[in-house]
């Protein structure tokens, strides 16, 4: 997990075009999702995280958002994840 803070905006859209940074999420509400997300663009730059993977999200403690990753979003609520 990477903190928007800790990283310069050139490193981070080159990790981005690496494929290192493949989701975004914010850090107080512990949600997660696409780096295009239209509900992630809106958050506050201090509350922004950096994930390499969906995976690493979750073992971390996140969920999935609602807005762009509605079906695992389904699935958390219902418990099943």
């Amino acid at each position: 997990m990477l903190l928007n803070r800790e990283i310069s905006a050139p490193d981070l859209r080159s990790k981005i075009r690496q494929g290192v940074i493949q989701w975004g999420g914010h850090q107080k509400r512990k949600i997660y999702g696409r780096l295009r997300c239209v509900a992630g663009k809106k958050m506050k730059k201090e509350n922004r995280v950096f994930f390499g993977s969906e995976k690493e999200a979750l073992e971390i403690g996140y969920r999935p958002c609602g807005h762009c990753k509605k079906e695992a979003y389904k699935c958390w609520k219902d418990g099943i994840i």
